[in-house]
């Protein structure tokens, strides 16, 4: 008995995503290099962050603390991309 049109397309789905479990795609790259990039974007998000207090902070105390707080996260940024990289 034949199967039918569905029936062998789900079989080949489900056949695909197995294959792919077992072969790590590049895209994906190491542990390590998932990891560099999850920190480099919370880095990039934490400097935005910064820069819109940085807008708004009138004190120059507080506007000190911002711009010593964004030249830190810029060097790690630097340092996080040329691992990625």
């Amino acid at each position: 008995m034949a199967r039918g049109w569905e029936s062998k397309a789900v079989a080949d789905q489900i056949e695909e995503g197995e294959s792919r479990r077992r072969q790590p795609s590049e895209t994906e790259g190491t542990k390590e290099q998932r990891v560099l990039k999850e920190r480099l974007d919370s880095l990039k998000l934490s400097k935005s962050r910064l820069l819109q207090q940085l807008e708004h902070a009138r004190h120059p105390a507080q506007r000190n603390v911002l711009l010593n707080g964004l030249k830190a996260v810029e060097r790690e940024i630097e340092e996080v991309s040329v691992k990625v990289s």
